[in-house]
């Protein structure tokens, strides 16, 4: 005799729950034994929690962190502490990427925020530019700029709320590039020092250095100014105290305009292989505790604190949570080398997580020679 509707209905329930758990466990244990390989050897998360003193001696060893007194070594081993399980808390959220011990892990949220992101409006100019609709039939599989000699290496922002300055360079050295055909390094020094564009709606709100500005109001201060000067010629200092050094003579890049793009990610995606690395906005809540993986966290905001670079896209990204590969976007990151994948970032593609498709913007370039005076 058959089960009733309801009976059946509710074996196919809680077959489903059991499979679902049992699908997580794999992959927490996958996630596990890739981050045994990449942090510290024949370890886990679990073994770091447990031997946190040990580990934060190799921690201030490897990063070179010194503290001023002891009262503040145990302060920054009880924030270490807490960033493991934290970190802990992110792999059981996230199994796709994986996470653990990063230069961050001394610091709290909060300080984390303060000094390393910096991204100060959270939405687009009112009356932005909008970019063209393109075709999109035709994108490929997979793309990245870095194949194409579009993409400078990887800078490091320090602790200065700068990662709008380094986005807006980053979007600007590729278009340059598809303009010229030469890779310049641009200077974000002179968007921190010389950089004070206000949106024009919320006349408080201005790019300010070390304490955070917008891509897009960058763009419109370079093509206000006549464009940007070497990275060599005004080199990065981390700081904002000092007065604007600009010199018109030694532009080595400029605007010639900048659009927004849409929301769609096949938008998104065209205007990247068309127009070359894109500024975007993140939420970085997950990357403080980033190492490696394609990161597709169960639960991200979408207000945007970081600004960053996307320099490409990959069909195939292992998401075992989701029993299939899963898209991914590849990001250029300001943080140095020593951070996430060699200073990049891969999160999920396609349902706008953490906010990474809500501000998109892309820049063309003309072609300036630098004068001698």
């Amino acid at each position: 005799m058959d089960p009733p509707p309801s009976r059946f209905l509710l074996l196919i329930l809680l077959s489903s729950v059991v499979f679902a758990a049992t699908v997580v466990a794999a992959a927490s244990e996958d996630s596990d034994d890739l981050l045994i390989r990449q942090v510290v050897p024949e370890s886990n998360l679990d073994d770091l929690i447990l031997n946190a003193d040990h580990h934060f001696t190799s921690f201030v060893k490897k990063f070179g962190k010194t503290y001023a007194d002891t009262e503040e070594h145990a302060y920054r081993l009880s924030v270490f502490k807490s960033n493991l399980r934290r970190a802990k808390r992110h792999q059981k959220l996230d199994p796709s990427a994986v996470h653990g011990i990063t230069k961050f892990s001394d610091l709290t949220p909060s300080e984390f925020r303060r000094s390393y992101l910096g991204l100060r409006r959270l939405k687009l100019p009112a009356d932005a530019q909008k970019a063209p609709i393109l075709p999109t039939n035709d994108l490929p599989t997979d793309f990245d700029w870095r194949d194409h000699g579009a993409v400078t290496g990887v800078k490091d922002q320090g602790s200065c709320g700068s990662c709008w300055s380094f986005s807006t360079t980053g979007a600007l050295e590729g278009a340059n590039f598809l303009s010229t055909g030469n890779l310049v390094s641009l200077s974000e020094q002179q968007l921190v020092d010389c950089d004070h564009v206000c949106d024009p709606e919320s006349p408080g709100s201005c790019d300010s250095g070390c304490n955070g500005g917008l891509m897009t109001s960058a763009f419109e201060y370079t093509l206000q100014a006549g464009g940007l000067q070497r990275e060599e010629d005004y080199p990065y200092t981390g700081t904002d105290r000092g007065p604007c050094k600009f010199d018109k003579t030694k532009i080595a890049a400029s605007v010639s305009n900048f659009s927004v793009v849409s929301l769609d990610e096949e938008q998104i995606a065209a205007n990247l292989v068309k127009n070359g690395p894109l500024a975007v906005g993140i939420n970085a809540a997950w990357m403080q505790t980033y190492i490696g993986g394609v990161s597709c966290p169960y639960i991200c905001s979408k207000r945007l604190d970081h600004g960053v670079l996307l320099v490409g896209y990959g069909a195939e990204g292992y998401a075992p949570i989701r029993l299939k590969d899963k898209p991914y976007w590849i990001i250029k990151n300001s943080w140095g080398e020593s951070w996430g994948e060699n200073g990049y970032y891969k999160i999920c593609r396609g349902h706008n997580v953490c906010g990474v498709d809500s501000m998109v913007s892309s820049v063309a370039a003309i072609h300036t020679t630098p004068t001698t005076p």
